[in-house]
């Protein structure tokens, strides 16, 4: 059942539309997980965080990613209840909760610096939040016990925080977080502390927990890797709004404006002005050179990002296909990287721009100056905005 077809019960439509409810966020409330609608936030004259709508579907793993600053974190905080909301209505489970404390959200917390006590073994910082609830002592054991095991640290439970890893401790963290089967579970940035390999590995643990307790997820980190690798969907954040909500595919193949294209994974961006819109495709002109993207766009000031691997290097010469561009570029840089070689490139207009190749390809060297070529569909169309954030729609 699709949102606008989610019945809303007799005189509920009429009473939300009555404080602002809009249209979208009324057929979504019953059945969302968490609901945002016009969520804003402000600081005296500054606004943090503008007007987001986001549903986030139960059980779903939704990451919210954006540079420092972006209103991610402060969006999370709302949710729990850490930062009050200054407009805007937020729903859990279908319940309004702006005006609840945090323990009455039925919310679990996973910080990033781990807030174990450093006085309390780890039975007893996982059985914390199941005291407060006042369960017996045997739900306390019986709780604990599955926790540990879900985290795979079962023989660590009479151990203290600091006997225990960086990333031993997150997973404490974790465990006493899901302990008391809350249904919606709250990161913010939880491996950001942690090594590369560590936090790679932790990535896929929180993703089979994730599959495992069937709870809510919303996890918020700045790492575009992390965020395309542990997600069904993701909500990129820039100057407190929202830019994109999508999935991993739709945000890197199909990204909606140039700061997100930019700003997940690396792209080659080509920048010109409009110079012809034909029944399918545009042509734009690249400092002296034509070239075409689908789509149609009668901005002047457009872009075509094009992902690396989606490009190849070629003899000055070669000749493009129907379906292809091709623009002189100069290597500055050439990159092993096992598997495959990454090219830095100049582009016309004194830009930089990156190619991948696979290890079958013509081997290139710094200095050597040789066409870059792109099949016309694998170009996305954008407008460039001068501050690559604003969308093409």
């Amino acid at each position: 059942m699709t949102h606008s077809e989610i019945p809303v019960p007799d005189g509920h439509e009429q009473e939300l539309r009555a404080v602002g409810l809009n249209t979208s966020a009324i057929h979504s409330i019953g059945e969302a997980g968490i609901s945002l609608n016009r969520v804003t936030k402000r600081y005296g004259e500054s606004t943090v965080v503008n007007e987001i709508d986001l549903v986030i579907e139960p059980g779903e793993f939704m990451t919210f990613l954006g540079p420092s600053g972006s209103g991610k974190t402060t969006t999370l905080n709302m949710i729990a209840g850490f930062t009050s909301v200054t407009e805007g209505h937020l729903h859990i489970y279908g319940k309004p909760v702006a005006k609840l404390p945090p323990h009455k959200r039925d919310i679990g917390m996973v910080f990033q610096n781990y807030a174990l006590f450093p006085h309390k073994t780890v039975e007893e910082n996982i059985a914390y939040p199941l005291q407060r609830r006042k369960l017996s002592k045997a739900q306390q054991k019986e709780k604990v016990a599955a926790a540990l095991g879900m985290v795979r640290m079962g023989e660590f439970g009479d151990r203290y925080p600091s006997e225990l890893s960086g990333g031993q401790q997150q997973r404490v963290a974790l465990a006493r977080a899901l302990v008391y089967e809350p249904r919606v579970l709250l990161m913010d940035e939880p491996l950001g502390a942690l090594d590369k390999k560590l936090r790679e590995w932790l990535q896929t643990e929180i993703k089979r927990i994730h599959r495992e307790v069937g709870s809510t997820f919303v996890y918020v980190t700045h790492d575009q890797e992390e965020a395309l690798s542990m997600s069904d969907r993701i909500a990129v954040f820039n100057n407190g709004r929202l830019e994109q909500v999508g999935t991993s595919e739709d945000l890197y193949e199909a990204p909606q404006t140039l700061f997100v294209g930019r700003f997940l994974g690396e792209s080659t961006v080509l920048l010109g002005k409009g110079i012809a819109v034909g029944e399918r495709q545009t042509a734009i002109e690249v400092a002296g050179h034509r070239v075409v993207a689908d789509g149609q766009s009668r901005h002047e000031d457009l872009a075509i990002l094009i992902r690396p691997e989606n490009l190849r290097l070629e003899p000055v010469g070669t000749v493009p296909g129907e379906s292809q561009n091709a623009i002189p570029v100069t290597i500055i840089d050439v990159t092993y990287l096992g598997a495959s070689r990454r090219y830095s490139v100049r582009l016309p207009d004194g830009s930089e721009g990156a190619v991948r190749l696979g290890q079958e390809a013509r081997i290139h060297n710094r200095g050597d100056e040789v066409a870059m070529m792109w099949e016309v569909a694998s170009g996305v169309l954008l407008i460039d905005t001068g501050d690559a954030g604003e969308s093409t729609t």
